[in-house]
Order: structure tokens, then sequence, then C-alpha cells
């Protein structure tokens, strides 16, 4: 609690001095974010961890964290406006460890940051390729490491198509670039879980399909 105090008046002093074009400072928001992101992710605030009385004694006492966290890094990266564009792909992966945590509420308010990040790019490109390689790549590594589930693979299609479909401009070019990352999502999940099958064929199968 004491740090997540110390990260929020950070937070505070970015937001007043160094947010605006003539004293912006990219070191200082990148930092930030890494740091916000570390804190979110450390082992000791994974709660579906502990046990069902451990889990409720520091609920009750302190909530949630990672939630107020991510809640924080959210408006965070929406304060940030023309800036956005510098963080482009670098932020993908920390953003994307962030949305994997298991807390539903923190998944729906922060997946959202992707479209706003692939509207970025878009706007500065008409493209949004280095955010689309980045988050496959990243997605790749965080799902063979253990993290993501299906309840993360249907909101992030959920979230990302309704965002999608009401751009004028990304309507087509995001609704093709969800279902690639959900279907490659469905394979690496399948093959996280026949890694241990002793049939040889299935998880050759299951290799095939991430190819």
């Amino acid at each position: 609690r004491v740090f997540l105090r110390a990260i929020n008046q950070y937070a505070d002093m970015l937001n007043k001095k160094f947010l605006d074009q003539a004293n912006f400072e990219l070191q200082l928001w990148n930092n930030y974010f890494h740091l916000a992101v570390a804190f979110l992710t450390q082992e000791s605030l994974q709660l579906e961890n502990f046990s069902s009385a451990k889990r409720a004694k520091i609920l009750n006492k302190y909530g949630d964290m990672r939630r107020q966290i991510g809640f924080e890094i959210r408006d965070m990266w929406y304060n940030l406006g023309q800036h956005k564009i510098k963080f482009i792909p670098e932020m993908v992966g920390p953003i994307l460890e962030m949305t994997l945590i298991p807390e539903t509420e923190l998944r729906k308010a922060t997946i959202p940051i992707f479209f706003d990040m692939m509207q970025c790019e878009f706007h500065s490109t008409r493209s949004f390729q280095m955010f689309e390689n980045e988050i496959i790549t990243k997605l790749d590594h965080e799902v063979e490491g253990g993290r993501g589930d299906e309840q993360y693979k249907v909101l992030f299609d959920k979230i990302l198509l309704e965002h999608c479909r009401k751009h004028k401009y990304l309507a087509k070019s995001g609704e093709t670039f969800v279902k690639l990352v959900v279907r490659l999502m469905e394979r690496l999940l399948d093959y996280r879980t026949i890694m241990h099958d002793e049939n040889k064929e299935n998880r050759m199968s299951c290799t095939v399909n991430v190819l």
C-alpha cells in the first residue's frame, strides 16, 4: 500500500509538470509505466494464488490493489494525448502483461487501450503494422509462460471488435486483425494444454496449427 501511494504521487507529478509539450519527459513516463506494471504483476498481489481465507482477509483490508493501479495506468495512458505514438510499440508488451491478469474488471478497463494504440498508429502511418507485429510476438511469449485463458480470449474478441466496428477506417482491417489474434490465441492455448500430453500425434497436430 505504501508503494501504491508513492506511485500515485509520482503519477500526479508527471501530470502536473511533465505532460505539456515544452516539459514532456519521455524517459520519466516510460519509467512510470514500467514501474506501475511491475507493481501490478508482482507475485504478492496475485490473489487467485492464495487460499480463500487469506484472499478475503487481504481484500477486506486493502481491496484489490491491482485493480486500483490498473485503472490509474489506463488514465495515465489516455492523458498522454499526442505523445502516445512515442510509446508504440514499446508499451504493447507491458500493457498486454497487465490485461492478462485474471481480474475481470481490470481486463474490461484495460483491453480498450489496444484499440487506442491501433488508432494512434493508424493516424500516424495509415496502418497499425508495428502494433500488430508486437502484440503477436508478445502474446506468444506470454501464453507460453502460462498467462491467458479462455475468458481473456472472449473479452479480447468482444471488446476490440466493438471498438473497431464503430471506427470509420479501422472497421475492416481491425476486424481482420482481431480474428487473427483470437485464432492465434486459441492455438497457443491448445498447444499449452497439450504440451504434457503423452500422445505425440496430438502434440504434433497442435504444433502444426500454431505454425
